[in-house]
């Protein structure tokens, strides 16, 4: 026996893909009750409104039993370790955003994403990325709120320039 038909034959199924092809599994399912519950559908042609989420759901279905063999047969590659740290950072740079928006605004809030996100990443320090990241941001809120008239929150740097 070869040493890969060997790694395979030794291998437990992969928990995590299986977990995917649940959650794939249960995607299908509820786009299909969903559509099913759709009230006025028009009946009078084969393909209508509720052709392609059945379409979709089956996709999704028939990926969840791929994915599942896949996984019990141990086909996946083995996934690097997981570092928590970048994680944090990311979601801490969100939870930021949220509760700065709508104090801080748009262009301070989204530049501690940024620069949270860069730290994530590994680039560069904060004294340099959350500068950098308010003015892209605040760059971005000049051109969807005056450009395109877009409604985005204004706080104290947007007062103090428009």
């Amino acid at each position: 026996m070869s040493e890969n038909a060997s790694k395979k034959l030794s291998r437990r199924p992969d928990w995590a893909a299986l977990a995917i092809a649940v959650a794939l599994a249960a995607v299908a399912i509820v786009v299909v009750w969903s559509t099913a519950r759709q009230a006025g559908a028009a009946s009078y042609a084969r393909i209508g409104p509720t052709t392609f989420p059945y379409v979709i759901a089956a996709v999704f279905f028939i990926l969840a039993i791929w994915t599942a063999v896949e996984a019990w047969r141990g086909d996946f590659p083995e996934r690097e370790q997981q570092q928590i740290s970048p994680i944090l950072w990311i979601v801490g740079g969100l939870a930021a955003q949220m509760l700065l928006l709508k104090i801080a605004g748009f262009s301070i809030a989204t530049g501690l994403l940024f620069a949270a996100t860069a730290r994530a990443f590994g680039r560069g320090p904060l004294w340099k990325t959350v500068p950098l990241g308010i003015a892209l941001a605040y760059v971005i809120w000049v051109i969807f709120a005056r450009g395109l008239s877009l409604s985005l929150p204004a706080g104290p740097l947007e007062h103090l320039l428009f």
